[in-house]
């Protein structure tokens, strides 16, 4: 078995214990961690391919990303100004009109900008099927696969347009059925649930304000049925809280308590809105949170109550979201800005730590998605996806503490990301994928969106 020994870094295992080294090593075997200590690496190890001298660096596990939307690659810096429900009304149009080449296209930018940045488990929520437009999952799919990154796809559905109600245009939803029938076949054919898995499926119908309470119920029957998790937004904006009361006449906690969506196997995006009680459900039901602070930001969403989340014991991951509203389509500077934002809220200078940020966006994501036992921390045992990350340039250089150089100082350079032992980034850039290729075919995409779009 080929092995890769990692030496005279700094490493942050970010374990129960959160064990950090000031200089230490990581030998990879295989797809597996074999070790990580103090000091050199066992003396007499046998088939080491590679050794990485780690002198100025960090090592981490690899970031989890638990909230996106790759297809927005397309759209971003659209509808500047808007909160969130007018940001949608003016985009759905647009986004009606994607298909498989453009959501190809696009994944391969989303996915590029993070695997660049540090994310070894990306996770999108698809939930925009226009009819005719193709396999939009599978292209997906196929874009995680070449890119060589571990990927959660959410199969996500809408199927209450705006004559019934909902947000969404009538031509951007699916029937109840169909959306129910393809969610169920997406598990069948792409569903891995075995401990190494590059894929899983995820139900994940969009949003409240989006979807039948019919779907809601029958897709969590359906993901129980099948032993799959379940993902939807929540408590995201204040009009998404009225929208609940006027239509089911409780709050959005409530309606996902009589749906069938609290339980260890869901997770929300967002949260925002809470107050103490639903905070409460969430830590007694296990119910996971992507918090999403650039994309709260941007549309003016509010400050997600985070600290008092984690106080009570609720699993919190960190998600990029749609690059729409988050256009650097990066994860790594949400470790910056969730210590930042939610500083700005009631718990000020004691709302969050560099190392509280460093675990929401390594094991609490592992956690929220149902993967810890797997990835999101350094141990022996676990997948090899581990980042080195380069701290002694000119942007880190004078922050003694390597945890607080990485979350506080601007974005670090990858040096070497491993996903499941295999090399994806060296030297900040892609050994996966062309970039200029993946940018040129993006940039191609969104262009005949915008103007398929403009002709109506």
């Amino acid at each position: 078995m080929d092995r890769i020994v990692i030496e005279n870094c700094a490493i942050a295992t970010v374990d129960a214990q959160d064990t950090e080294h000031a200089s230490g090593h990581v030998v990879v075997a295989g797809n597996r961690i074999e070790s990580v200590g103090p000091g050199p690496a066992p003396r007499g190890l046998d088939g080491v391919a590679r050794r990485v001298d780690g002198t100025g660096h960090l090592v981490t596990p690899g970031l989890v990303n638990t909230h996106h939307h790759f297809y927005q690659w397309l759209t971003r810096g659209l509808a500047q100004d808007h909160n969130l429900f007018d940001w949608l009304v003016a985009l759905y149009p647009t986004w009606a009109r994607i298909d498989e080449p453009m959501v190809y296209a696009a994944a391969r930018g989303s996915l590029a900008m993070m695997v660049r940045g540090g994310v070894t488990t990306a996770m999108d929520h698809h939930y925009v099927f226009p009819r005719g437009a193709g396999d939009l999952l599978g292209a997906e799919i196929r874009a995680a696969r070449e890119l060589g990154v571990r990927f959660t796809a959410a199969r996500g559905s809408m199927d209450l347009g705006s004559s019934d109600g909902g947000l969404p245009p009538d031509f951007a939803v699916e029937t109840t059925e169909g959306a129910l029938a393809a969610t169920e076949e997406a598990i069948d054919t792409h569903h891995d649930a075995s401990f190494d898995a590059m894929l899983r499926i995820v139900v994940a119908p969009c949003s409240p304000f989006s979807v039948t309470t019919e779907l809601m119920r029958e897709s969590s029957e359906l993901a129980r049925r099948k032993g799959v998790r379940l993902h939807t937004h929540g408590s995201e904006t204040v009009e998404e809280e009225k929208f609940c009361h006027e239509r089911f006449g409780m709050g959005p906690t409530d309606y996902f308590a009589d749906t069938g969506w609290l339980g260890e196997d869901v997770w929300m995006a967002h949260c925002v809105h809470m107050n103490d009680a639903d905070i409460a459900a969430f830590a007694r039901t296990g119910t996971g949170v992507a918090h999403c602070p650039s994309s709260n930001a941007r549309l003016a969403a509010g400050i997600a109550r985070v600290p008092d989340l984690l106080a009570a014991g609720v699993p919190v991951g960190l998600g990029v979201d749609g690059t729409a509203s988050n256009e650097s389509g990066e994860l790594h500077t949400e470790l910056r800005n969730a210590l930042l934002i939610n500083r700005l809220g009631d718990h000020r200078e004691k709302a969050l730590t560099a190392r509280q940020a460093l675990r929401l966006g390594t094991h609490g994501g592992a956690r929220v998605l149902g993967r810890e036992g797997e990835i999101g921390s350094l141990e022996p045992g676990k997948l090899a996806d581990l980042v080195l990350w380069k701290l002694d340039g000119i942007g880190h250089s004078t922050i003694a503490d390597p945890v607080a150089a990485l979350v506080l100082g601007p974005a670090a350079p990858v040096t070497l990301s491993l996903v499941n032992g295999e090399p994806v980034v060296e030297a900040g850039r892609l050994l996966t994928a062309d970039e200029d290729a993946i940018a040129r075919d993006a940039g191609d995409e969104a262009r005949r969106l915008a103007r398929i779009a403009a002709e109506g």
